[in-house]
């Protein structure tokens, strides 16, 4: 364990950088702050982000926390992360925060299972459908700028999508009716010897409409459903002109400093660390891993704090767009369980929001927890499955003993059990 003052988080720190694509990126965003252009994101097309095109934002400082706060609350995690993640012979990294201060970060294993790619602070991990919360964020930004309207139906910006009454918000709160991707495309005798890509699912769902199972109307009912946001990044191709991975690159990972996220594509497929399942087995990748939008979003624990933490200011976003982002959706069932617009959440009885979302892809499995009112952060990811990480909001208890219960817990359900799954 580090000595505490060695953990305090401080966002002008700059990266020491363990691979080429981190020394890439640590000179892109050098070259944006002298005011020369750069390239676009790696594995994407589009418009080249340039200083005038990327503004740099300059996150507050992190607030006061007293010595005594940051042992209490240090001392409680890792007794958690002993009993909890070591267990399971955990595989990744963690952080803690407070008020912006990380008062409890560790990193366990190597990237490659008993490699000597130690994980790191700079090792970026794919975050599952942690991912959502960006492509959510994304389509709300556009919103807030008048690219979108929330209650446009999908079909006004793709004519040929022929399910009618599905709107821009009933695919973000997963109300949308339709069905889900990662089992209609086999079922409908994809060739899975070819990667699918987002166009390819928007594709079936239009051309292949009357052989589909589970369709049912819009706004009827909450089901999860990678396809929605499948379709929303699409949609933020289509009302910004940049693809996916260079709009996120370009309004968010730029911007925020997250110099070790990037979108996954096919160019990277030899250079990302591989997943494994519980046992430490290799699981492969397959032609589901090229879509993005629900997933496909590699990042750290230190990156992944610095969107919180834009998340909590007015420096992206407005407040009402953020009260659009927490507002809960998904009422049919009594509970604290909700989810808003890319948002899980429990909503306690005295009006308290617990935000998270978490993520399993393959091996990789991850938890992003957020306490508004307490100013508190909870983040684990890792490319070896481990159970336990979704035992960390667990951890909320911490800084308000109200927030304990349960969460949701990612499963894969109807799939074989070391087949991939993206909740």
């Amino acid at each position: 364990m580090r000595p505490f003052q060695e953990l305090k988080f401080n966002f002008s720190f700059v990266s020491i950088f363990s691979s080429t694509r981190h020394a890439v990126y640590a000179a892109v965003c050098c070259i944006l702050v002298v005011g020369s252009a750069c390239n676009s994101g790696q594995g994407s097309k589009g418009k080249a982000a340039t200083a005038d095109s990327v503004g740099i934002i300059s996150l507050p400082a992190p607030g006061k926390l007293s010595q005594a706060e940051i042992n209490r609350i240090n001392y409680s995690c890792q007794l958690w992360y002993d009993s909890t993640l070591a267990p399971c012979n955990f595989n990744g990294g963690i952080i803690v925060a407070k008020n912006g201060n990380i008062v409890f970060e560790k990193y366990n294993g190597t990237g490659h299972l008993h490699g000597t790619d130690t994980i790191n602070a700079n090792t970026p991990t794919h975050i599952a459908s942690v991912s959502k919360t960006f492509t959510a964020m994304a389509i709300l930004k556009l919103v807030q700028d008048g690219h979108l309207h929330l209650d446009d139906e999908f079909s006004k910006y793709f004519p040929a999508f022929n399910y009618p009454g599905v709107t821009v918000r009933n695919l973000l709160n997963h109300r949308s009716g339709l069905p889900n991707y990662l089992y209609f495309m086999e079922e409908l005798g994809w060739d899975k010897s070819m990667p699918i890509k987002n166009q390819d699912v928007f594709d079936y769902l239009v051309n292949r409409k009357a052989d589909l199972k589970n369709i049912s109307a819009p706004d009827r009912h909450f089901t999860y459903c990678n396809t929605n946001y499948a379709l929303l990044a699409l949609l933020i191709e289509k009302a910004s002109g940049m693809t996916y991975p260079q709009f996120l690159k370009q309004k968010f990972f730029l911007p925020l400093g997250m110099q070790n996220s990037f979108v996954f594509s096919i160019d990277d497929s030899t250079a990302v660390n591989p997943s494994y399942d519980w046992r430490g087995t290799l699981i492969p990748m397959n032609f589901l891993d090229y879509v993005y939008g629900d997933k496909n979003i590699y990042t750290t624990p230190r990156d992944l704090l610095k969107w919180d933490r834009a998340l909590r200011t007015n420096l992206i976003f407005k407040p009402e767009t953020l009260v659009q982002a927490y507002a809960p959706y998904s009422n049919e069932k009594p509970g604290i369980r909700n989810y808003g617009l890319g948002w899980r959440m429990n909503i306690y009885p005295d009006g308290k929001k617990l935000i998270y979302h978490n993520g399993w892809w393959h091996g990789n499995n991850a938890a992003f927890i957020r306490l508004i009112d307490e100013d508190a952060t909870i983040i684990v990811m890792g490319n070896k499955f481990c159970r336990g990480i979704y035992k960390a909001r667990n951890l909320a208890s911490i800084f308000n003993p109200a927030l304990a219960g349960e969460g949701e817990e990612e499963t894969e359900s109807s799939k074989p059990a070391d087949s991939s799954s993206t909740k």
